[in-house]
């Protein structure tokens, strides 16, 4: 793989962290990065033997699914019985029950673990009810829900995918899932109404045939915004007009086709940047920062002694090597963007590293893509000392020239302690001419 090379720094320790195994397969469809495991942490899963991979399920359960908040009993044990692994492909089975998106093909991804859960939980699943769902992708989402309903109608516009995902849910006997391949905005007339609707792509707006579909009192969830923006919404339908509530910020796969060509508002690769950097707007029942996603043990301080207005984000954790995070996509083609610069404010107190020096210590890092969402290389502001008050920490660094999509990445990611985070900042600082 090759390495992405960075300048030196301006007034930080700047490197380009070896990438390692997990962030290859963290991308797109409710992206969200692992636990901070080194190759050596992922454990083989006893073997991947019949017990060993139970064990392994019940932990993600135990550790990621019920410490993130998910309470509903059917739907934990539902999360529990439901084999993940069998809806990757066998070389991806050691890391099947990390809290992990990974790849499934033609650039979409299995979601992780918590997000199903929660969105599950938040669709309140009642054993007689029919349910739609947009976005089959590999079918877990779909396999969580059968035991929890009577019905779900499960739509892919991806063939392959769509044909996969069918023979996967046949094989695993989930006989109350029907499938079909087609556009999911369009919804599934012929089984409509529909007592609740899951939408496990992102669409620009609600469309209108869903809301068509959806019966009076039911319940839809939609994450809803632009490309590398959006919140998760929850929708009622009162009166034939849908209620929303905003649940929370994240990020989905746009739905590809006619309805994801005519955005109206779309990514600006060559001028990249990040929204909300200083985490002045919240949103959801959460209070988490917009644009921010996957936060984890992160909380918003609203202080007026923040570097860069009224609130800042702290992260904390006492646990070596596990996951301590948030967030942010962004659009960038490094055919013209050939140079970025990354700057923070950062303060930290009573920081220690994690098992892998490198890759657990709190830092600001950048992760590229391409095209295909394959992972071209990580740069990173870090090497922080253990206290320190707070600092601007600034770097430049050159852009792969096949990037078509980055993620920064903020928070302890894995080490111990405390470290907060103000005006993070992102800016093209040359192009090709």
């Amino acid at each position: 793989m090759k390495k992405v090379e960075s300048r030196p720094p301006i007034d930080a320790r700047v490197g380009m962290a070896p990438v390692r195994w997990p962030f290859v397969l963290a991308v797109a469809a409710a992206i969200a990065l692992p636990p901070n495991l080194s190759r050596a942490q992922v454990k083989p899963t006893a073997k991947l033997s019949k017990q060993g991979l139970e064990e392994a399920r019940n932990r993600m359960v135990d550790e990621e699914v019920i410490a993130a908040g998910v309470k509903d009993p059917r739907v934990v044990q539902s999360m529990r019985a439901t084999p993940r692994h069998e809806f990757v492909t066998q070389s991806q089975w050691p890391l099947a029950y990390y809290d992990m998106s990974l790849p499934i093909g033609d650039g979409q991804t299995i979601s992780p673990p918590v997000i199903v859960a929660y969105m599950t939980e938040q669709l309140d699943p009642q054993p007689n009810d029919k349910v739609l769902e947009i976005g089959t992708g590999s079918g877990y989402q779909a396999a969580v829900l059968s035991p929890l309903v009577k019905d779900v109608y499960s739509i892919e516009i991806v063939e392959r995918l769509g044909k996969h995902a069918e023979a996967t849910l046949k094989r695993l006997k989930y006989a109350n899932v029907h499938t079909k391949i087609g556009d999911g905005y369009l919804g599934w007339p012929d089984q409509a109404p529909f007592d609740k609707i899951i939408v496990t792509c992102s669409p620009e707006k609600v469309p209108q045939a869903l809301v068509d579909q959806l019966k009076e009192g039911g319940r839809m969830l939609v994450p809803v915004g632009e490309r590398y923006e959006q919140v998760l919404y929850l929708f009622k339908k009162e009166e034939g007009k849908l209620k929303s509530e905003a649940l929370l910020p994240t990020l989905f796969v746009p739905m590809t086709g006619k309805a994801e060509d005519q955005r109206q508002v779309k990514p600006d690769p060559l001028h990249p940047k990040l929204v909300n950097g200083s985490f002045e707007e919240i949103t959801g029942t959460a209070g988490e920062p917009v644009g921010w996603y996957y936060c984890r043990q992160m909380k918003v301080v609203t202080d007026k002694a923040a570097p860069d207005g009224q609130r800042y984000v702290t992260f904390s954790n006492t646990e070596p090597g596990r996951g301590c995070r948030a967030m942010q996509g962004f659009a960038i083609d490094g055919r013209q963007v050939r140079e970025i610069e990354v700057s923070s404010m950062v303060r930290g107190r009573n920081i220690r590293y994690g098992p892998s020096r490198e890759n657990d210590q709190p830092q600001v890092s950048v992760t590229y893509y391409d095209e295909n969402r394959k992972i071209l290389g990580r740069d990173f502001i870090g090497d922080f000392p253990a206290n320190f008050g707070w600092q601007k920490k600034q770097a430049r660094f050159k852009v792969p020239a096949a990037a078509r999509e980055a993620l920064i990445h903020i928070g302890l990611l894995g080490a111990t302690g405390e470290v907060s985070y103000d005006d993070v900042q992102l800016h093209a600082i040359s192009s090709a001419k």
